[in-house]
C-alpha cells in the first residue's frame, strides 16, 4: 500500500483545492492520522501562512507544525535550479516528506499552483517530485472556456506525460459545463483506456465566485462596515452609475454593487433593497475613487440593523470593475461554506470507494536513485558506525569526509600524519574541521605494538616473524584492517589510491570470510532512472565456476534484501532458457540449478539474456512462465569481463549512478574503490559500509 498520494495539475485555476479537500475528507474517513505536505508554496509575506496549508490544517484540525508542511517557497526553488542545485532541492523535499510519512498513516501531497510563468519547468518539477517520493499521482485539469476536443487533447497529453515517469492513479477534470459531461467522460475513457480512473466535475458557480475578503485583499480596500460578513460570496457584480430607480432593476442575487463613494443615493438604495423582500440580497458594496460618504450618510448606515460589507477602494470605477472581473476565487480557512461545498461536490462526482480501494492496493514499481540514497542515509543514521579511511591524504577522500561529518552519519578515522592532513585540507580549500575526525599515524599509534603482535600470532604459521609483522602494520591498509579486527573500527573503505589486491589482501589474511562462505565477491548498486538493480560480480572474480557463480548469486540476493531491494535473480548468459548450447551457457545452467537447490525460496532464472531479464515484453516472449523475466533486480554475470564492461556501459550510456563495488562474504566490511572514483563515490561507499557493519 502506498502511504501517500500526489495531487498535481497542468495549468492554473484547475480547481485543485476541491480535489484536495475532498480527498482529505475521504482519507480521514479511512484512517485517523492523515498528514498534509506541500513541497513548494507560493512566496508569502513575513509571518503569513500559505493559504492552502492554512485552509487544510485548520478545517480538518490536523495536528502538525506549520513549518513541517512545506519545503521551499517558489523563489527558493527557482534560485536552486538557477544555481544547478536541483538535486539538493529534491533531497530536502524527500527528507521533509519522509519525516511526515513516519508520523502519519497517510500523507496527502499537493503540487504547485501554476500561477506564474515557466509552466514547463513547473510540470517537470511536479513529475520529478512525485517520482522521487514514489507516490501515485492524481492529475487535475479544468475545462472552463474550452471545447470538448481541447479538453480531451489536454488531458491525454497530461496523462501521457506523467505516465512516462510515474504511476497515474486518477484523472479529475474540473469546471465542466453540466451538459458536456455525458459526452466528455466516455470520450476520455475511450482515449485513455489503461484502467486509469476518470472523474468529471461540473463547474459550481458558488466556488468560482470570489468572496468579499478576496476582493478587499486584491484591491487593498478599507472595510468601512460589515466586517463580520466579509466571507460573503459575490456571484455577480454591477456598476451603479445610473439613477437609482433604473439601477434597482439591475440588482441580482448575491451581487456586488460597485459605485463611486459619493453616490449616497445608490449606497442607501442598495442597502434598502437588500433589506426589502421585493429585491435580491446583495453581497457587498464597493466604493470607488477613494471617496467616503459624508458624515450624515455614515451615521445613517451605522444605525441600520443589518449592513453588508462596504469597502472603500482607490481607483476609478472602470478600472476597479475590470480588476474585480479578473479575480480568481480561492478557498480559504474562514470560508466554511465553500469548503463544505467543495467536499460535497467531490463526494458526488468522484467514486470515493473505488479511489480509496485503488490507493490501498497500489504498489509502486518506481525506486529512484535519490530515494535509495535517502534510505541508505537514514539506515546509517539509526546505528552510527566507525569507518576507517586509510588514504587520508587524497583530495577525494577528504572531500567525502567533509560531507560525511556534516551529515553526522559516521565516525571517521583517517590514516596519516595530522600535520599533512591539515596541509591537504588547506591546500584543497576543504570545509573540514580536523578536530571532528580521528587521525592516526601507524607508528605513532599506542596500538602499534599490539597490532604487530596480533598479526604475528595470526600469521606465524605462514612464516611471518615479528619484524615482518611490524613492517606489515606500517602499511596503511594492514593497519586499518587490523583496527577492524581488533574492534577499534567497524569497517574500512580504500582503493582510491591503492589497488584492489592491496586493499583486499590483509582482509583475506586475517578477517577472512563468513562461516559457510567460500568466495568473496562484489556487487554494484546500479541506480537507474526508476529502479535500483544489483550487478554482480563486476570487480573481483575473473572466471567463477558454476559453484562459485551460484554462491555469488545467493550472496547478492542476501545483499539485495539487506538494502531494501526485493531479489529476483537473473543468471545471465548469451541465450535464454533451454535454447543455448556450449560450455559457457552450460556453466550458467548448472550454477542456476545449484543456486535453486541451495536457496529454494529465492526467485532465480537462468540462463537468461540481459534484455529478457530487464524488459517485460521481451522477457514474456522468451520465458512466458518466468517470475523473473522482465523484472530482474539482481543480475549475475558469468565472468568479470562481461560484468565489468556491462556495468560501465550502463553507467556511461544511461547516466546511472553506480555505487560500489561493495564486497560480500567477509567477516567484517571492507570495501574497495576504483582508482577513478569521485568524492561522491567514496561518500556513498562509506554509507554502505556503515550499513553492512550494522549486521555484525
Amino acid at each position: 500500500m502506498s502511504k501517500g498520494i500526489y495531487v498535481a495539475t497542468i495549468e492554473p485555476n484547475s480547481g485543485k483545492s476541491v480535489v484536495v479537500l475532498g480527498l482529505m475528507r475521504m482519507l480521514l474517513g479511512k484512517t485517523a492520522k492523515v498528514g498534509y505536505f506541500r513541497p513548494i508554496i507560493e512566496d508569502t509575506e513575513a509571518g503569513e501562512m500559505d493559504n492552502h496549508i492554512n485552509t487544510v490544517i485548520s478545517h480538518f484540525e490536523i495536528d502538525i507544525n506549520y513549518k513541517k508542511t512545506f519545503a521551499y517557497t517558489r523563489s527558493e526553488v527557482l534560485d536552486l535550479y538557477n544555481k544547478g542545485k536541483s538535486g539538493d532541492a529534491i533531497d530536502y523535499i524527500i527528507k521533509k516528506y519522509k519525516y511526515l510519512e513516519e508520523r502519519f498513516d497517510f500523507v496527502l501531497v499537493e503540487g504547485t499552483d501554476f500561477s506564474h510563468e515557466a509552466s514547463s519547468l513547473e510540470l517537470d518539477i511536479n513529475i520529478l517530485i512525485s517520482k522521487n517520493l514514489g507516490l501515485p499521482v492524481i492529475i487535475v485539469s479544468q475545462g472552463d472556456g474550452k471545447s470538448i476536443s481541447e479538453i480531451v487533447e489536454n488531458v491525454q497529453l497530461a496523462h501521457d506525460t506523467f505516465k512516462e515517469e510515474v504511476d497515474v492513479l486518477s484523472i479529475m477534470i474540473n469546471k465542466i459545463a453540466s451538459e458536456d459531461i455525458p459526452t466528455l467522460k466516455p470520450l476520455l475513457q475511450s482515449r485513455i483506456n489503461d484502467g486509469t480512473d476518470i472523474s468529471v466535475i461540473p463547474k459550481i458557480k458558488s466556488l468560482a465566485s470570489p468572496a468579499i475578503k478576496e476582493i478587499v485583499k486584491k484591491l487593498k480596500g478599507n472595510v468601512l462596515f460589515g466586517e463580520d460578513m466579509i466571507n460573503n460570496q459575490s456571484e455577480n457584480f454591477s456598476v451603479g452609475a445610473m439613477q437609482l430607480r433604473n439601477y434597482l432593476n439591475h440588482i441580482k442575487e448575491n451581487a456586488l454593487v460597485i459605485t463611486p463613494g459619493d453616490r449616497a443615493d445608490i449606497i442607501l438604495g442598495a442597502l434598502q433593497a437588500n433589506a426589502s423582500k421585493n429585491y435580491p440580497k446583495i453581497s457587498g458594496i464597493i466604493l470607488t475613487g477613494g471617496l467616503i460618504p459624508e458624515d450624515p450618510i455614515l451615521k445613517l448606515i451605522e444605525g441600520l440593523t443589518t449592513v453588508v460589507p462596504i469597502i472603500s477602494v482607490k481607483g476609478g470605477t472602470f478600472s476597479v470593475t475590470n480588476s474585480i472581473g479578473k479575480i480568481k476565487s480561492r478557498i480559504y480557512a474562514e470560508n466554511t461554506e465553500k469548503i463544505e461545498t467543495s467536499i460535497s461536490t467531490f463526494e458526488k462526482y468522484v467514486d470515493t470507494d473505488k479511489l480509496s480501494n485503488d490507493l490501498i492496493t497500489f504498489q509502486s514499481g518506481i525506486f529512484t536513485p535519490r530515494m535509495f540514497q535517502y534510505n541508505l542515509l537514514q539506515r546509517a543514521l539509526k546505528d552510527k558506525k566507525h569507518i576507517v579511511l586509510p588514504e587520508g591524504y587524497d583530495e577525494r577522500v577528504l572531500r567525502a569526509a567533509a560531507r560525511l561529518i556534516d551529515a553526522h552519519v559516521v565516525e571517521l578515522t583517517l590514516i596519516g600524519e595530522k600535520e599533512k592532513v591539515q596541509e591537504r585540507i588547506e591546500r584543497y580549500d576543504i570545509s573540514l574541521n580536523i578536530d571532528d575526525i580521528n587521525i592516526v599515524s601507524p607508528h605513532n599509534s599506542p596500538h602499534f605494538e599490539d597490532y604487530a603482535n596480533t598479526f604475528y600470532e595470526l600469521r606465524k604459521h605462514k612464516g611471518v616473524n615479528l619484524a615482518m609483522a611490524k613492517d606489515a602494520m606500517s602499511d596503511v591498509s594492514y593497519f586499518a584492517t587490523m583496527m577492524i579486527y581488533k574492534g577499534h573500527a567497524d569497517g574500512m573503505v580504500s582503493g582510491a589510491v591503492h589497488t584492489t589486491q592491496h586493499t583486499l589482501r590483509p582482509a583475506l589474511q586475517f578477517i577472512k570470510t563468513k562461516p559457510g562462505v567460500n568466495i568473496v565477491s562484489s556487487v554494484f548498486f546500479m541506480c537507474l532512472e526508476d529502479r535500483v538493480s544489483i550487478f554482480g560480480d563486476c570487480a573481483i572474480n575473473p572466471n567463477p565456476n558454476a559453484e562459485q557463480l551460484a554462491e555469488i548469486a545467493i550472496s547478492s540476493a542476501e545483499t539485495a534484501k539487506n538494502f531494501g531491494v526485493t531479489p529476483k535473480i537473473a543468471m545471465l548468459s548469451y541465450s535464454s532458457g533451454a535454447s543455448g548450447k556450449g560450455e559457457e551457457v552450460d556453466k550458467v545452467r548448472k550454477a542456476t540449478e545449484i543456486a535453486k537447490s541451495n536457496a529454494p525460496n529465492l526467485k532465480i532464472e537462468g540462463p537468461i539474456q540481459y534484455d529478457a531479464a530487464v524488459d517485460m515484453r521481451i522477457g514474456k516472449s522468451k520465458l512466458p512462465d518466468s517470475e523473473v523475466a522482465g523484472q530482474a533486480s539482481v543480475l549475475i554475470f558469468p565472468d568479470l569481463n562481461t560484468g565489468n564492461n556491462t556495468y560501465k556501459a550502463v553507467q556511461r550510456e544511461t547516466g546511472a549512478l553506480a555505487i560500489g563495488p561493495m564486497l560480500q562474504g567477509l567477516n567484517k566490511p571492507v570495501n574497495d574503490l576504483s582508482r577513478g572514483c569521485t568524492a561522491d563515490d567514496i561518500y556513498s561507499t562509506v554509507i554502505i559500509t556503515a550499513i553492512q557493519a550494522q549486521e555484525f
